[in-house]
């Protein structure tokens, strides 16, 4: 198994296409749809470089993977689906996200909160293959509830669940997320893999300015995670992830990222004037964001 990577600095976001080298079957990743919020428009740039790369290799894409609906980048799913008739795959706890988010939206009743939106949805445990590739489903929920890591030959990646050793973990400050989940499935789940298991990270945000890493293992995360190492307890963890979470500014692109990848990476309907529209709930003294809103 060889593993690609695409980078998207204006999300920090990391991409995969992950294949047979002798096969070439190959699944992709988390992709990343470019949204610039201030004209609210966007671009298949990210999508078109993946897309180049895959057919220069002759790559036969199985599976879109998302590892949770991401709440910092709008997702490239449909595009791929479109170009290469892969399917879509998301853990099966996706629904619980759904509910949550279509009273925040006041999503229309037809909206379905069964996941359905998705190909497939991946069961903790579940071992499927793409092709030739064998891999497993390991449910990581903390940074939100339906997080899983995919276990693919000696690899695995965990988009926010963990990142490179001098970065930490994913925050869990969002609808359904926990800090004593995450606790579990770092510690308990993913730190039960191999130590030479190499870590493939769903974002990089280069701290004090180091160059871009997206690969550790797991034996470097257990020895030297800034926030969750093997011998970190539980409630030593808990208690500074949840004082971080408390100092961190909501995602820029939060709300159009999840309003769209809740629904699979698809774009809103357009209305009859044939534009689309994205919902952005109006925080006031009334209906306030949380403890951390300031009115102006």
């Amino acid at each position: 198994m060889r593993a690609r990577s695409f980078y998207d600095p204006a999300t920090s976001t990391l991409t995969y296409v992950v294949f047979d080298p002798d096969s070439r079957d190959a699944v992709v990743i988390d992709p990343v749809l470019d949204y610039d919020p201030l004209s609210s428009s966007t671009s298949t740039r990210s999508l078109e470089a993946v897309e180049a790369w895959v057919r220069q290799e002759a790559l036969a894409l199985r599976y879109v993977l998302e590892t949770h609906a991401h709440a910092d980048h709008l997702s490239g799913s449909q595009y791929l689906k479109r170009r290469f008739d892969a399917k879509v795959g998301i853990g099966a706890r996706i629904r619980d996200v759904q509910k949550e988010f279509k009273d925040v939206f006041d999503l229309p009743a037809r909206f379905a909160v069964d996941g359905s939106q998705f190909d497939r949805l991946l069961e903790d445990g579940e071992k499927f293959s793409a092709g030739t590739l064998a891999i497993e489903v390991i449910a990581t929920p903390g940074h939100t509830a339906a997080c899983v890591s995919y276990v693919i030959g000696d690899a695995v990646f965990t988009g926010d669940a963990l990142f490179v050793e001098d970065y930490g973990t994913g925050r869990c400050d969002f609808p359904s997320g926990s800090a004593d989940a995450l606790y579990t499935s770092v510690h308990d789940r993913l730190y039960a893999l191999p130590d030479a298991t190499r870590v493939f990270v769903g974002h990089d945000y280069q701290p004090n300015g180091r160059q871009l890493r997206y690969e550790t293992t797991i034996g470097k995360s257990k020895e030297a995670n800034v926030q969750l190492r093997a011998r970190t307890t539980r409630a030593d963890f808990v208690k500074r992830r949840t004082e971080r979470d408390a100092t961190l500014a909501q995602p820029r692109l939060l709300y159009p990222s999840v309003q769209i990848n809740i629904d699979a990476g698809r774009l809103p309907e357009p209305h009859a004037n044939g534009r689309r529209y994205l919902v952005v709930p109006l925080h006031t003294a009334s209906a306030p964001l949380g403890p951390r809103e300031k009115i102006d």
